[in-house]
């Protein structure tokens, strides 16, 4: 479980098909403290296991090995060596929860279709599929590449966020342009109620 409060921007040391997976190798400072093999890491959003580690002093490699299914609901296939991802580790119990439940399990890809300052922030309009869009309410959370945003804004096929100055500083959203992919996690809470009212009749 994670709250979609990003604790670092990692970045992406390859990607490649390996024997029996795709490998995906990110270095990291921050989340690799305290990590360990076999846990669980939020990759831009994705909850991710880690395969190996390796380095000393402050970086770290974390190694993970990409399913097919992973592949095909994400944009990891838009990952290259250099690009930044989002990272952060999963909650600890007891501990603080600044953004809204995350399990890191994607639903699904969207586009960014608009991406530009306005003042001193930045607007970003994000068209999901019709399976996303039924959970998007406005001021509700939203998981964009594992960032824990809230809705400003709703149409039919997208949605808008309102992106302040830290979020661009200390997250990968930096490197986003208009027509990018970005992964998407519905609030959880949304989906359950849906299927508590569906089980009712």
């Amino acid at each position: 479980m994670f709250t979609g409060i990003v604790e670092e921007s990692g970045c992406v040391q390859s990607i490649a098909p390996g024997e029996n997976a795709i490998r995906l190798v990110v270095r990291a400072r921050v989340c690799g403290r305290g990590l360990k093999v076999g846990g669980s890491l939020a990759v831009n959003g994705c909850c991710l296991t880690v395969a190996k580690m390796s380095g000393r002093g402050r970086d770290r490699l974390l190694q993970f090995d990409l399913l097919e299914e992973t592949w095909r609901r994400t944009s990891f296939h838009r990952l290259h060596p250099g690009a930044a991802v989002n990272l952060e580790r999963s909650v600890r119990a007891g501990g603080r929860m600044d953004g809204h439940f995350v399990t890191g399990h994607i639903d699904g890809v969207g586009k960014i279709i608009r991406w530009e300052r306005s003042g001193r922030d930045h607007v970003l309009d994000i068209s999901a599929p019709p399976d996303i869009m039924r959970y998007i309410i406005v001021k509700g959370s939203v998981a964009v590449d594992g960032i824990s945003l809230t809705v400003a804004a709703l149409r039919a096929r997208s949605f808008r966020i309102w992106i302040i100055p830290h979020t661009l500083a200390v997250t990968a959203l930096r490197e986003r342009r208009t027509g990018d992919e970005v992964n998407l996690e519905a609030d959880l809470l949304g989906k359950y109620v849906e299927r508590f009212v569906t089980a009712l009749g």
